[in-house]
């Protein structure tokens, strides 16, 4: 049974094939204890920090990678992010009214944006093809970095989970056939398998006759970076004089985080020392 929130990472002695598995437990259970999301909501958050996770591998410096789901009608926003640690959080936008029916991701779009902490801003817009993420993920590294990869994501409400194979550039393949093979059998996965056997458990029923490397895994988390000073940078930008409207008008200012439902209060001295250069010596 797998309890451990992590990523395990693993390859193929002979290929050009690695993979990586990601198992969300707690730091799921902890976006969900944050939100009342109906159940189709739930679970496509949980495939969306699946697929997350699985990236947060390609993070080799410190910084952030953000998946955002774009979609047209009664789900405007599914949005799942990673630092180089595998922090994760997460968040959906929808219409109230939505029903349990499936989410169509149909004329949807998925963006893939990396922010490191010093560097330039990466983004990449990918069509959501086949009405579901893996799919659309598989696109984006096929059409954007020439890397085959296939994404397996699925979610029950109470667990998530992701499956990935990437096919590295190689100057010569020793095993031409080993995608083909390897992929075939990962598309046999149960979702009962993904989301409840150990890693090695897994690998071992989908690829005992095959030659699979392990490396040490690493953990997953829930974690949300909001923080006063972040809130208060972004109220800076308002200016003095549409904070104190609001102040007028509400006696306080009041934030609430989309993540994680922190509430943060500013009072009018606060807000004074929000511009230091106000203040008379």
């Amino acid at each position: 049974m797998s309890s451990a929130d992590q990523l395990q990472r693993f390859s193929f002695d002979g290929t050009n094939i690695r993979g990586e598995i990601a198992h969300l437990n707690d730091s799921y259970r902890e976006v969900l204890a944050r939100h009342q999301y109906p159940a189709v909501i739930a679970r496509a958050v949980g495939e969306l920090m699946a697929a997350t996770a699985l990236m947060s591998g390609s993070l080799k410096f410190a910084g952030r990678l953000t998946l955002q789901v774009r979609l047209t009608g009664s789900v405007s926003l599914l949005q799942a992010e990673t630092n180089e640690q595998g922090q994760l959080r997460a968040i959906a936008r929808y219409d109230e009214q939505l029903g349990d029916d499936e989410l169509d991701f149909a004329n949807g779009q998925l963006v893939i944006t990396i922010e490191p902490e010093q560097g330039q801003r990466y983004q990449g817009i990918t069509a959501i093809e086949g009405n579901h993420i893996g799919q659309a993920l598989s696109d984006y590294f096929e059409q954007s970095e020439q890397l085959g990869s296939r994404f397996w994501l699925m979610c029950d409400g109470h667990s998530a989970a992701g499956f990935m194979l990437q096919k590295m550039p190689a100057a010569k393949e020793e095993d031409p056939d080993a995608w083909d093979r390897l992929t075939h059998l990962a598309s046999t996965i149960k979702e009962e398998e993904l989301l409840q056997l150990a890693s090695e458990q897994l690998l071992h029923r989908l690829y005992h006759e095959e030659d699979v490397r392990v490396y040490p895994a690493s953990a997953l988390s829930f974690l949300c970076t909001c923080s006063q000073e972040r809130i208060a940078n972004a109220l800076h930008q308002l200016g003095y004089e549409e904070l104190q409207g609001i102040i007028a008008e509400q006696g306080n200012i009041a934030i609430n985080c989309e993540f994680c439902q922190q509430l943060y209060r500013f009072e009018q001295h606060d807000v004074e020392q929000l511009f230091p250069e106000r203040q008379q010596h």
